[in-house]
């Protein structure tokens, strides 16, 4: 057997494997063997049927079964001993004038080379790494809810502007009929306000959806649609009233100190604004990483060049998955993964020049670090480590679970990697400053 390879360009390459008789013919006569062995032929014992008719019969689709094993064996081996860097598989070329008949064989492969490139971390156009810091207004907003959600709740005759106002909304012809509570002073304009002001259990009134209330999402959670019903909603919905009540906010003392805190951490109203803080601006980190990281990404793809061998990553596509594409479909796919793919390129030569592994063992500490968290959302704060090594192994066992996990664990160690090799220009806004600047 002979492999030679032969380099097109920079980005590609044809493989050419030789097949001789001697190759391969040992390995199928012991399959013949082997099937003349346990053969059952009418007219013949078993195991004394002649092997020219076991040749006849099973030898040809034999041999074509053992060469295709050789021919892959050899040109994975080929692949890793020559250290080629491939993207997408070996792509066979149609051979017209191929006949299994022949003693030897001939077969090309087409193969896609990754690109050799640079990585500068130091451009010239810095990326914007955002420090989003929870103003007082928001502390303020936040201290209030905790105030209502623990304060004293009482019925009211009639419905006023501080009034919670809960009643079921109906309009058949868009199908709602959703029971739902809201806050006489969160409706839009004083023509709503004045309908619900005043009103009485029982009573039923009539609204227009269109600009209903000051927050727009509330309306998709009050009548139960999707967000793009609710944004185009305009019509008349008969809101039932069937409760209202007042909420006295609690107070700030020990008593709404201890109920949110049972460690007796908070003790004072800037104890526990100092720990809304804290809390909010540990959340707000994690998206503001999320963010530097997709920015950095952008800015990764947008500032490496380098090519890409097109035309085969655009062939391979089309048999590649279980539907074959047109022509025209892998084209579109290649310019949907394009961008993915140059990333992945990045990534790929950041971890190898920098030694950034992920060892076996960090993916399990990781998991349980998870599963940690998971399980004290539902009161469990101190599980037993062989609980957590017997989640762990389940989850790592589930191959899609794992490449999530491992996946989140590689950005985290990328993310760190960048924090410590890029300047960033800082900027420090608030959580929705950060909103409108990031998601426009």
């Amino acid at each position: 057997m002979n492999i030679t390879k032969e380099n097109i360009d920079a980005l590609n390459a044809v493989v050419k494997v030789d097949i001789v008789a001697d190759d391969y013919q040992e390995k199928v006569t012991k399959v013949l063997t082997d099937y003349r062995k346990k053969a059952d032929i009418p007219g013949f014992r078993k195991g004394h049927v002649p092997m020219g008719m076991v040749k006849k019969q099973y030898g040809k689709s034999v041999m074509i079964d053992e060469v295709n094993k050789l021919l892959q064996d050899s040109l994975n081996k080929f692949i890793t001993e020559e250290k080629l860097d491939i993207l997408g598989n070996p792509l066979p070329r149609v051979q017209d004038d191929f006949n299994w008949d022949a003693d030897t064989f001939s077969f090309e492969f087409e193969l896609g080379l990754a690109p050799e490139f640079d990585v500068d971390l130091k451009g010239k156009n810095k990326v914007i790494q955002y420090n989003i810091v929870a103003t007082d207004d928001l502390l303020d907003e936040e201290v209030k809810n905790l105030q209502t959600r623990y304060g004293k709740v009482s019925s009211l005759d009639e419905a006023t502007l501080e009034a919670n106002v809960t009643g079921t909304f109906v309009n058949e012809e868009h199908e709602i009929n959703k029971k739902a509570t809201f806050l006489v002073k969160d409706l839009k304009g004083k023509k709503n306000e004045k309908k619900v002001v005043g009103a009485k259990v029982g009573d039923v009134i009539e609204l227009d959806t269109k600009k209903l209330f000051e927050d727009d999402n509330k309306l998709q959670y009050i009548l139960g649609v999707s967000q793009d019903v609710a944004k185009d909603l305009n019509t008349t919905v008969t809101l039932t009233i069937e409760e209202i009540t007042k909420t006295e906010p609690a107070d700030l003392d020990k008593e709404l100190f201890d109920k949110l805190f049972t460690d007796g951490s908070v003790s004072t109203a800037t104890e526990l604004r100092e720990k809304i803080k804290e809390d909010a601006e540990k959340q707000f980190q994690q998206q503001a990483d999320q963010q530097l990281l997709n920015a950095v990404t952008e800015h990764l793809i947008e500032n490496t060049k380098f090519d890409l061998p097109a035309s085969f990553l655009q062939k391979w596509l089309q048999t590649a998955g279980e539907k074959e594409l047109t022509t025209e479909e892998a084209l579109a796919e290649y310019e949907k993964s394009e961008k993915g793919l140059r990333y992945q390129l990045i990534e790929g030569k950041i971890m190898k020049d920098n030694d950034i592994k992920l060892e076996y063992q960090e993916l399990v500490d990781y998991a349980k670090g998870f599963i940690r968290t998971q399980m004290a959302q539902f009161g469990n704060m101190n599980p037993e480590e062989k609980e957590l090594d017997d989640i762990a192994g389940r989850i790592l066992q589930n191959q899609e679970e794992a490449q999530k996990l491992q996946s989140q664990l590689i950005s985290q160690k990328l993310m760190t990697f960048f924090k410590e090799n890029m300047k960033f220009k800082t900027k420090e806004v608030s959580y929705e400053d950060f909103i409108k600047e990031v998601y426009k």
